[in-house]
């Protein structure tokens, strides 16, 4: 089984998937349609509302009930749509919880045979579905087509503008992004949907607090839904969690990862920020057993390297090797990990010093086809690891147009700098950086505080 790049705190939570939670499909009895959230604006309390999660209970059970009578249901009578469009959501949710990629191509399946019996003027659950299944998949320019298409066909639906603004914002066109989800907020608003979505754009522009705070709106929507999702739930305090650890709150951010696990045991985006928050406090032991339980769940790329990193600098050089290695092999094992790993396999490359002339075109590649400012820092990454100066900068004022409040970002730009023999400029950088988020990164952090010492 090889899975899909989840971590928001390295690589991958920059790539899309993030994250956010398209649409959960809820199981009430077996013919359950899908569910929309609830709609309300919450005043929020974050010490009362983010804890309550103690009573969410499980309903792995019942789902996969629903999903073997919905399977037999489509082998007796493949043309019934209704049923391809409620195991595409299934499928969708099922992998947001396991990270199974195999549960992407059978949602995609599902949805695709739903619009082979009835098109898409009659059916835009299958063409949302089928949208959700290329995002995921990282199709972004598909799902972008897609959005429009639903917009078109239901303009007074929210999901059409919500699919849209997703695919904008990946491609790094993020005013229409913002003016996409505009219109879903104003026909959703207070929504988890609506809010998680203001919370990510928030972030980007360079407003942690507004992110927290509209993550902690899109949680009270969840938990005060008809039937809260566990996972969903679990999301919103990883991704409060997430804005926590971006600007160095590391212990508030290890509470949240934390209350995580209380919603969604195992949850395997949690377990790895885990690690990242207990190598930032310096509990390297606690970090590699967290990482080490995560690949346990997700052998995943970003989790994999982060481990190798904790080993390299506990002295346990061959353990790191093999961590670095196993992560190579699965970002290269097959066309979907290719589309899925490929902006983290030239990260890591790039903080490793590997294969720079081909981490750089591989970069190049990827951000030629997605504008975003994580492609335009991982172009300049690579860029400057293999000596193209000029490019670097080019890219990594791109990265920073935004204003996103990355220490990783600051970082980037500082070592570019400081190769252009811009010392003042690049001390800058790197001292913005080390402020923001003082051990955003073992490796890179302590790389960071040398090049300011020299």
């Amino acid at each position: 089984m090889i899975l899909k790049s989840i971590h928001g705190g390295r690589y991958a939570g920059r790539d899309a998937c993030a994250p956010i939670g398209v649409c959960v499909f809820a199981v009430v009895a077996f013919f359950a349609t899908a569910c929309s959230h609830a709609q309300r604006t919450t005043s929020i309390s974050t010490t009362s509302t983010l804890s309550s999660t103690s009573s969410l209970k499980s309903s792995d059970s019942s789902k996969m009930v629903a999903v073997r009578f919905l399977e037999d249901r489509v082998a007796r009578d493949p043309d019934d749509f209704v049923a391809l469009n409620k195991l595409a959501g299934y499928y969708l949710q099922s992998y947001r919880e396991t990270y199974d990629n195999s549960y992407l191509t059978l949602a995609e399946r599902s949805a695709e045979a739903s619009l082979r019996v009835l098109g898409p003027e009659q059916n835009p659950n299958g063409l949302f579905a089928l949208a959700q299944a290329r995002f995921t998949l990282h199709d972004f320019a598909g799902a972008q087509a897609y959005g429009r298409q639903l917009v078109e066909l239901q303009a007074d639906k929210s999901y059409g503008y919500q699919m849209l603004g997703d695919a904008l914002l990946e491609l790094g066109d993020y005013d229409q992004a913002a003016a996409a989800y505009q219109q879903m907020a104003d026909l959703d608003s207070g929504s988890m949907a609506t809010e998680s979505r203001l919370a990510r754009l928030a972030f980007l522009r360079g407003e942690p607090e507004v992110a927290y705070q509209a993550y902690a709106r899109a949680l009270a929507a969840e938990l005060n839904a008809r039937v809260p999702s566990s996972e969903t739930v679990a999301w919103c305090h990883w991704q409060l969690g997430e804005t926590e650890f971006q600007v160095g709150k590391y212990r508030q951010a290890e509470q949240h990862y934390r209350d995580a696990l209380k919603a969604f045991p195992d949850y395997v985006r949690a377990l790895g920020s885990l690690g990242k928050v207990r190598a930032a406090l310096k509990d390297y032991k606690g970090a590699i057993e967290q990482y080490e339980r995560a690949i346990r769940v997700v052998p995943e790329p970003a989790f994999l390297t982060a481990l190798g990193d904790l080993y390299q600098l506990t002295g346990r050089t061959n353990d790191a090797e093999n961590q670095y290695s196993l992560a190579e092999k699965i970002g290269k094992l097959n066309q979907v990990n290719g589309a899925l790993y490929g902006r983290q396999l030239s990260l890591f490359y790039a903080d490793h010093n590997l294969n720079a002339i081909k981490a750089a075109e591989n970069a190049s590649r990827d951000y030629s086809a997605r504008r975003d400012i994580y492609g335009a820092d991982a172009f300049a990454w690579t860029s400057f690891k293999a000596g193209k100066i000029s490019d670097a900068q080019t890219a990594i004022k791109e990265a920073l147009k935004l204003g996103t409040k990355d220490a990783r970002l600051l970082y980037h730009a500082g070592m570019i700098e400081r190769a252009a023999g811009n010392r003042a400029v690049a001390s800058d950088y790197l001292q913005r950086a080390l402020k923001l988020s003082p051990e955003f990164d073992p490796l890179q952090a302590t790389i960071a505080r040398e090049a300011l010492a020299r």
